[in-house]
């Protein structure tokens, strides 16, 4: 299990300084958490963003310091999306450290317009993970950053659904900054990793089964946000897809993750 803070991570501090502190204590308190318990715990950092400088040092000294496994972002800070071009400098020393990024949504900046009294997690939390993978996707952020591993929770929210109509509006002249070709768009999404918080049910996977290989496909729970019944309902409809050998359903819930973690596999062979 990799522990890491969900939405609104340390946004609701308007001060910069008490942003920065308590990512640190997060990010404290998560490798105290794994140094207590070996082999059982990971842990990805959190950043004080959107400032820049700040979160700079604060994955130097998580990475050097801590032995964090890798960073937890949110879809937007303070309405600043992640193909802004303020934020990369962060993307460039995260891919020098060929970082593995948990992409988590957020609401948007414009919420409290257009969530209709209804909570983020509803509508716009799926919606703002596709929102962000588009202006990552057209800043070219993954193109100049190719050591960067991005996960996408909840299957990648409505990005697989839209993913082809994204691909053929990509050329045209009105996208911004620059147009893009179909298949290099289609190339880039397939490049991301998916989990399925949320998300295991057979209709949501067979659309994200369109999309991402099925060796970039990983369980997630959402646990301890999700309600414990709903989290057992994930895993029981997870355990119940079909349309998969036995060893894809182990690599979906195991060996892929695995992967983009192998000192968990040392670990647990070590134990064993």
């Amino acid at each position: 299990m990799i522990l890491s803070v969900s939405s609104p991570s340390v946004s609701f501090l308007p001060e910069r300084e008490a942003r920065v502190r308590l990512a640190r204590t997060i990010n404290e308190d998560i490798a105290q958490f794994r140094r207590d318990y070996p082999g059982r715990f990971g842990g990805f950092m959190t950043l004080p963003l959107p400032h820049v400088a700040e979160s700079l040092v604060e994955i130097d000294h998580a990475f050097d310091q801590l032995g964090l496994d890798g960073v937890i972002i949110e879809t937007n800070s303070d309405g600043k999306y992640l193909g802004d071009p303020a934020l990369a400098p962060i993307f460039g020393r995260l891919n020098e450290r060929h970082a593995t990024i948990f992409l988590h949504p957020t609401a948007p900046a414009c919420f409290s317009a257009v969530g209709l009294g209804r909570f983020a997690p509803l509508f716009e939390f799926p919606c703002d993970t596709a929102r962000t993978v588009i202006d990552i996707v057209f800043s070219d952020t993954l193109k100049r950053c190719a050591n960067l591993k991005l996960i996408l929770p909840h299957a990648g929210g409505v990005l697989p659904a839209i993913a082809q109509r994204i691909a053929l509006l990509s050329p045209m002249p009105a996208m911004k900054p620059a147009p893009k070709s179909s298949a290099e768009v289609i190339t880039e999404l397939k490049g991301l990793y998916y989990d399925l918080a949320m998300s295991a049910n057979q209709p949501t996977f067979d659309v994200l089964r369109t999309l991402a290989p099925l060796s970039q496909i990983m369980v997630g729970t959402d646990f301890p946000f999700q309600p414990a019944a709903n989290v057992a309902r994930n895993i029981a409809d997870f355990r119940a897809l079909g349309g998969l050998s036995p060893e894809e359903h182990r690599g979906i819930a195991r060996e892929n993750a695995l992967r983009l973690f192998p000192h968990f596999a040392r670990v647990d062979g070590e134990a064993g």
